[in-house]
């Protein structure tokens, strides 16, 4: 099952290094890592896309715990929350390509952000179902490039990560 790990921690140099490590020491696969500053510059926000049974889970949210530079965490796939990635996606338009390909930014919600002669470079966001369903929309010739952030997260309503 996928899930959402969400964690609060120190922005110190070395901090991404050792969670990664924690990862790579005990055979669990990271999907996708997203990490920023906070409004507190002492703060990072890190966000992990992991997949395993719940056994794992609690596991690696353990061994996280443990951490010096943890704060806090919380496993956002736990409770209701909304998660976003962002996608840019340089695909072929060339004559009738061209309608074609801003007809599917329009249904996708995505903007075309740069233009040449013979491409277009689309902005998406949404949440990893609605990516890959544009990428698998367009015939796979079509697509020249393309690059993701991987998911960001929050939970829904009052719940926080805060110290």
């Amino acid at each position: 099952m996928k899930h959402i790990i969400s964690v609060l921690l120190e922005n110190e140099p070395g901090a991404l290094s050792r969670v990664v490590g924690l990862f790579s020491a005990r055979g669990y696969n990271i999907e996708t890592l997203t990490v920023a500053p906070t409004e507190d510059p002492s703060l990072s926000r890190m966000t992990i896309v992991t997949r395993g049974s719940e056994e794992i889970i609690e596991q690696i949210t353990k061994h996280l715990n443990r951490l010096v530079e943890v704060v806090k965490l919380i496993d956002l796939s736990e409770q209701p929350h909304i998660e976003r990635e962002l996608m840019l996606i340089k695909v072929r338009a060339i004559g009738k390509e061209r309608e074609e390909m801003k007809r599917m930014a329009d249904i996708f919600r995505g903007r075309i952000i740069d233009v040449t002669d013979k491409t277009y470079t689309i902005e998406l966001t949404g949440d990893g179902g609605k990516l890959d369903g544009f990428i698998e929309a367009l015939e796979p010739e079509m697509i020249l490039e393309t690059v993701r952030t991987g998911s960001s997260g929050i939970a829904r309503g009052e719940r926080v990560l805060r110290v």
